[in-house]
């Protein structure tokens, strides 16, 4: 089946484009975005995700203003040419990796955007993510690059605008493909497992560089993936984005989590890690607020990533970032808005969290039971 991207040298086998590499139902390929005020007026988030085996494309555009977190969703029946669309909400490769621009209708349901998001930093590519279950089966195997920058533009809320100015808007975005997880499980015959993940993704923004720190635990608290970075900013408009020297591994990466009673998600926390040259770095995080993740449809309970909701469904919702459930499956994965000191200097960024399942080092029991201090 040919489709217009077969006009471009860009074929990695002798398959035309639109056929993908598995029939596996949970390939996908993902944009997502978040950005966030440096004086913590408003914070925002968006996802666009393609599905061809389900035949699904969706997305996602939220923004937390005024202690509400409003979502925008639609979800509708993915085209063969892959457009970067569906009802309302769309992004636009404007240069690769150096400028994009997201746009929401804000007619359809209130919420709009368009916003145009400018790279500070190269694109990085972070360690694979794969994982192989103990008995043969490949359940997450995806790439994903990570991109600091900032946004221009501006954002409604029910007749509201907020002007958004790149001085004091930063912003991070990634693109990852592959397969994970998503839309409706398909059923099988293997015993139940208990869900365990642990997860902590940390990209940060400081006036003369960015850092990064990823990581994924097991219960045991057992290093199967981390990365932690420094990256200098680029040096002028015309900078290379892509195809240099990558920035050297830290080491030693270090956490240190004060939670919040009765709940999986940060009061506080300290990162470090190590330079190369045996400097080592120190990161302290404060918590501004919480944004959950089901804002841009991560287990959203109607608008899942890859969930099937025909020709095309959109909806909104409008949550009181007080009125969520911080132990409700569908908001265990969050980010965490916070303010950040870098041996001092101070920034801003996110934490986010995943943390489902037992946890020893951190002292987390159960599928999903809050943080309980030690007596």
């Amino acid at each position: 089946m040919l489709t217009p991207f077969d006009d471009y040298p860009i074929h990695p086998s002798a398959d035309p484009i639109a056929h993908p590499a598995t029939g596996d139902p949970n390939h996908y390929d993902r944009y997502w975005f978040n950005g966030q005020d440096k004086g913590g007026e408003f914070f925002l988030a968006a996802a666009m995700g393609h599905y061809p085996v389900r035949g699904v494309v969706d997305a996602a555009f939220s923004v937390v203003h005024d202690g509400v977190e409003h979502s925008l969703f639609a979800s509708g029946r993915m085209p063969l040419d892959r457009r970067t669309e569906v009802g309302p909400i769309r992004v636009d490769v404007i240069e690769p990796m150096r400028v994009l621009r997201l746009t929401a209708d804000r007619t359809a349901q209130g919420i709009g955007a368009d916003l145009v998001f400018r790279a500070r930093t190269i694109a990085i590519e972070e360690p694979r993510q794969r994982i192989v279950t103990d008995d043969g089966i490949l359940a997450m195997d995806h790439t994903r690059l990570t991109q600091w920058g900032t946004w221009e533009g501006t954002i409604w809320i029910d007749g509201h605008a907020i002007e958004v100015d790149p001085a004091t808007t930063v912003a991070t975005r990634d693109r990852s493909w592959g397969v994970r997880g998503v839309g409706k499980p398909v059923e099988t015959n293997r015993p139940a497992r208990v869900p365990q993940v642990f997860w902590l993704w940390a990209p940060l923004h400081f006036d003369d560089c960015c850092t990064h720190m990823a990581l994924h635990e097991q219960s045991d608290g057992s290093r199967w993936l981390q990365t932690g970075l420094i990256l200098p900013l680029l040096d002028g408009e015309t900078a290379p984005t892509y195809g240099g020297p990558r920035p050297e591994e830290m080491t030693g990466l270090r956490y240190e989590i004060e939670w919040e009673p009765g709940r999986r998600e940060m009061r506080s926390a300290v990162l470090s890690f190590v330079e190369p040259s045996g400097r080592t770095h120190r990161i302290e995080m404060d918590k501004l607020f919480t944004f959950r993740m089901r804002g841009i449809g991560y287990s959203h309970p109607h608008w899942s990533h890859g969930s099937s909701h025909g020709e095309l469904e959109i909806g909104r919702e409008s949550i009181g970032l007080d009125d969520f459930d911080p132990l409700d499956p569908t908001c265990l994965h969050l980010q965490n808005v916070c303010r950040v000191r870098l041996d001092g200097r101070p920034g801003v960024g996110v934490l986010e969290q995943i943390a489902l399942g037992p946890h020893t080092p951190t002292g987390l029991t159960g599928v999903r039971d809050g943080y309980r201090p030690p007596a």
